[in-house]
């Protein structure tokens, strides 16, 4: 969507309202012949104001939410005000319309159709905020949705590093189990060993006292016995 164009259509429509309030005052003032003529083309130039009102409307439908939604009710305004100026220069105009309704009583039927199409502009500008308001919500719920989805992966993602630390926690565990295991088995051999040490010093000591003792009788035998 061009803002662009639509601030184009804006401009022009303002501009062709403020012509038809000109000539809904000119109508008020005016008498006969003129005034008939002032009336056909305010009702022509009405009918262009509705033309751009619509591509007004339909250059709403893709524009961005947030600039749709103003104009969406500016639109709307547009319309409300349009109608009330329309049904202001036919009230004027009531004179004209009884006496010569042999002449012109199809502009009576032309001025109740604009009514009628006013109505369903209005209507449809309801119905456009409508949508608009659905498609929102729509919106929502898919960011919604979105955002439980990607909870739920971090919450997956969680649980699995969670079960992963916990494995490695066991198998650490594990690990200072056997560690333990391991260090009462050492210290068991290292007392078997110190038992072993303290019985085989003895045993050495016992020998060397023997050996001493012998020694010494040998001595005492060889030199000193005769």
């Amino acid at each position: 969507m061009s803002s662009e164009e639509f601030e184009k259509l804006h401009e022009m429509y303002r501009s062709l309202y403020e012509e038809l309030k000109l000539i809904s005052d000119r109508v008020t003032r005016s008498q006969g012949e003129e005034k008939k003529k002032l009336v056909r083309g305010f009702d022509e130039r009405h009918g262009e104001a509705q033309e751009m009102l619509k591509e007004m409307e339909q250059e709403l439908l893709s524009a961005p939410s947030s600039f749709r939604n103003s104009m969406s009710s500016k639109v709307r305004l547009y319309h409300r005000d349009l109608g009330k100026l329309q049904r202001q220069v036919h009230a004027s105009d009531t004179g004209f319309g009884f006496s010569s309704r042999t002449g012109d009583s199809g502009h009576g039927i032309y001025s109740a159709q604009n009514e009628r199409s006013t109505e369903q502009q209005a209507q449809r500008a309801l119905l456009i905020q409508g949508s608009e308001s659905l498609n929102n919500a729509t919106e929502s719920i898919a960011r919604s949705q979105r955002i439980a989805v990607e909870s739920e992966q971090i919450g997956t993602d969680i649980i699995e590093e969670l079960g992963q630390q916990r494995e490695q926690l066991d198998r650490t565990r594990d690990r200072l189990v056997h560690t333990g295991e391991n260090l009462s088995r050492s210290r068991k051999i290292l007392r078997t060993m110190s038992r072993r040490l303290m019985t085989n010093k003895l045993l050495l000591g016992i020998i060397i006292v023997m050996e001493v003792a012998i020694l010494g009788a040998v001595v005492y035998l060889k030199f000193f016995r005769h």
